[in-house]
């Protein structure tokens, strides 16, 4: 029994009027270069959501960082899952920000950004369970699992909110 072939879209939604990687790009006597600095993107839900995300992602390292730990390897795992995912959201917010989208036509910026949030959300949800589990109570260390699982729902409500993924069946004509 054949269903057809399926196929996947995945479409960027801009949210607060913000101008998404592409847009308005296509203006005639337009350089590339004019118009570097976004001002209005640090008012988007995008740009706050991923703000919230940083900042989330550092207290979470500084709480591991600072306490006592008792298992090394989890910890280290820990602030390394932290602290590449907060350098990406950061590199994601100034590509947004300066617009690098424009200068940088050869990546994909939405496919890159979807597939980072799905690798980092999913770092981050499994570094947070293992931190969380080998806490052994020590305040510092449950604050930094619990700032974890903080970044990672607002991962998950980034990837939720700026992609829409909707599976469309094709007839093959028959």
């Amino acid at each position: 029994m054949s269903h057809g072939a399926g196929l996947v879209r995945t479409t960027c939604s801009s949210s607060g009027g913000a101008l998404g990687p592409g847009a308005g790009a296509a203006q005639p006597g337009a350089s590339p270069l004019e118009g570097l600095l976004d001002p209005g993107y640090p008012r988007t839900h995008a740009a706050l959501l991923k703000v919230a995300q940083m900042v989330t992602l550092l207290i979470a390292f500084i709480c591991v960082r600072s306490s006592l730990w008792t298992d090394y390897s989890a910890y280290s795992y820990f602030e390394v899952v932290t602290i590449c995912d907060l350098i990406m959201i950061l590199a994601f917010y100034l590509v947004h920000l300066f617009r690098f989208y424009r200068v940088l036509t050869c990546i994909s910026w939405p496919l890159s950004e979807l597939l980072h949030y799905l690798i980092g959300t999913l770092l981050l949800l499994i570094a947070s369970i293992v931190a969380a589990s080998k806490s052994y109570n020590q305040s510092g260390l449950v604050a930094g699992a619990i700032f974890g699982f903080v970044a990672t729902f607002l991962c998950m409500a980034s990837m939720w909110l700026s992609y829409k993924v909707s599976c469309v069946t094709q007839s093959t004509g028959e």
